[in-house]
């Protein structure tokens, strides 16, 4: 998700027994976040995030009175929607931490890539992220390098393993 898909997330947008979690796009989001789709989407989210989501409402939330997903916990205004700068500031100090230098963008493309080099379709993956075409995906998120190609090319049956080896 884009930042402002996260940000604008509502506890009716997360289906969990349907393991979905809806991004709906809303123009009096109080943090000011954009979902940036035209139209509501569709994700599908694994049984473990379903589980973190329910961890997090019932040790973190708590008593919190908040339509909103993500909100001020311990700093700002507590209760008050998460907003853009919240968000930085936490990855930065999480690549401080980590000695990773990265920004929650990178984790888009990185995600990408991983899915094409697992075999899941560009058209798949596209969806998944939001993009209302494929070659947006394709051209400017997916980071493949010869070897991603050779290996897609050995599965496919297109390349033998022996002519690599000569």
């Amino acid at each position: 998700m884009r930042i402002g898909q996260a940000l604008g997330l509502r506890h009716a947008d997360f289906v969990s027994h349907r393991r979905e979690v809806h991004i709906v796009p809303r123009a009096d989001n109080a943090n000011r976040a954009r979902a940036k789709v035209r139209s509501a989407a569709v994700v599908p989210v694994s049984a473990p995030l379903v589980r973190l989501y329910s961890e997090y409402m019932h040790t973190e939330y708590k008593d919190v009175d908040s339509d909103y997903v993500f909100v001020n916990l311990f700093a700002g205004r507590p209760g008050r929607p998460m907003g853009y700068s919240a968000v930085h500031k936490l990855i930065g100090r999480v690549g401080a931490r980590s000695g990773v230098n990265f920004n929650a963008h990178m984790l888009r493309h990185s995600r990408a890539t991983d899915m094409v080099r697992q075999g899941v379709p560009i058209e798949i993956v596209a969806r998944l992220l939001t993009h209302r075409s494929s070659t947006t995906t394709s051209q400017t998120y997916v980071h493949l390098e010869a070897a991603d190609i050779k290996d897609a090319l050995l599965r496919a049956g297109f390349w033998q393993k022996e002519e690599d080896e000569r």
